[in-house]
């Protein structure tokens, strides 16, 4: 929930407060933190609050912390006191890349082998879930209650958090135990992905995967209210609500293809047709406020991106070493971040400068990479699939 406070909420927020196309773009660099997360996973690794234990106690610490930050949002000036949302939403994208780090290194011990590709395609639900309440609900709510009791309502929602996490099981395999000194908790998960054969060509597989999908959807909501000029509900409605169906398809469909295709060719086919999705961005590019065409777009780019998120995912935990989960699950996320928020600045000049269509053209010949880079390294990523088989 709180990466679309920072990203996609908040860029529709400056949208319809009048703030320009270049600043909006600068704020894609909000999302900083998630790029830097794996500097702090250790300290998250190594130590743990009084109580509830290493994972949920983190949790809930993190919970209302983003709570408090987000009512001290709802009382923002905007466009008149950009400087003070940025620093609140960086603090938001900060704790919510922290929550991030536990989260996956819970879900990274808690998941046996053979259960990774529902884990992810569950994943990748639960996540376009809380994006439906904090993007499609948000904007509705909006519109008609105005940005200050939208984010005063998600912060009362974040209070009520720590509950969910009381819930969440632990760990039926071997304990993990945590790093004995924080000099531990940084050096040894490094040092061991490092030494792998092939760990730098993965790093940049890692990196590249995503960045058609997060070039493409950089300014996506921007583009649907100021170059397609659709409404702030039809947005919503459609670029959230329908969205999440798409997904939720997706997901399902990623589960089921990564048992069925393995994880290699699941990597390829959803890699492939994740970037090729952009194509329903380009024909409304071109044809202007056309609804229908809006559905089929965004139902197409949020169907492809479950599927490639789900196998994605599941790349990242057979990846890491449960011995250091945090850490190293925390350094692979932040890698797959790059994308999404350095893409901002380049893709807010890319649009203003040469026009809509060459951007979402632009944003398919980025996927190129990331296919090549999975090929490349087929050898190796076949047999993470086999020894998470065996």
């Amino acid at each position: 929930m709180p990466l679309a406070l920072s990203g996609a909420t908040l860029q529709a927020w400056l949208t319809t407060e009048g703030a320009s196309l270049k600043s909006i773009a600068w704020f894609s660099l909000v999302g900083l933190p998630y790029t830097w997360k794996f500097v702090w996973s250790p300290f998250l690794d190594r130590y743990a609050p009084p109580a509830f234990g290493r994972r949920r106690g983190w949790m809930m610490v993190l919970q209302v912390a983003l709570a408090a930050l987000l009512a001290a949002m709802a009382f923002t000036a905007v466009p008149a006191d950009l400087p003070r949302l940025a620093a609140l939403a960086i603090g938001v994208a900060f704790l919510s890349a922290s929550q991030d780090i536990v989260i996956d290194a819970w879900r990274t011990e808690v998941l046996h082998p053979a259960e990774r590709g529902l884990g992810a395609a569950f994943a990748v639900l639960g996540y376009r879930l809380g994006m439906l309440v904090t993007g499609a609900l948000a904007l509705v709510a909006a519109q008609a209650w105005g940005w200050r009791d939208v984010f005063l309502a998600l912060a009362g929602l974040f209070l009520l958090l720590p509950l969910v996490s009381l819930w969440a099981p632990e760990s039926d395999q071997a304990p993990v135990c945590a790093p004995a000194d924080l000099r531990s908790a940084v050096i040894e998960p490094l040092r061991e992905f490092l030494q792998r054969d092939g760990a730098w060509a993965m790093l940049a597989l890692v990196v590249a995967y995503k960045l058609s999908d997060a070039f493409a959807m950089a300014l996506s909501t921007t583009f649907l209210l100021r170059g397609a000029g659709f409404s702030l509900a039809e947005v919503g409605l459609v670029n959230k609500g329908v969205a999440l169906v798409a997904t939720l398809a997706g997901a399902v469909l990623g589960g089921a293809g990564l048992a069925r295709l393995g994880l290699l060719r699941a990597l390829l086919t959803f890699g492939a047709l994740q970037s090729l999705a952009a194509l329903g961005f380009f024909l409304l590019s071109v044809q202007g406020h056309v609804l229908w065409l809006m559905v089929l777009a965004v139902t197409l780019e949020n169907l492809t991106s479950g599927m490639g998120t789900a196998a994605f995912a599941a790349l990242l935990m057979a990846l890491c070493d449960r011995r250091f989960s945090a850490t190293q699950f925390a350094l692979l996320s932040a890698l797959a971040a790059f994308g999404r928020v350095y893409v901002g600045p380049a893709s807010g000049w890319l649009a203003a400068n040469l026009g809509w269509p060459v951007f979402f053209v632009f944003s398919i010949v980025m996927g190129l990479p990331g296919l090549l880079l999975v090929w490349w390294q087929r050898a190796r990523v076949a047999r993470l699939d086999e020894e998470s088989v065996a």
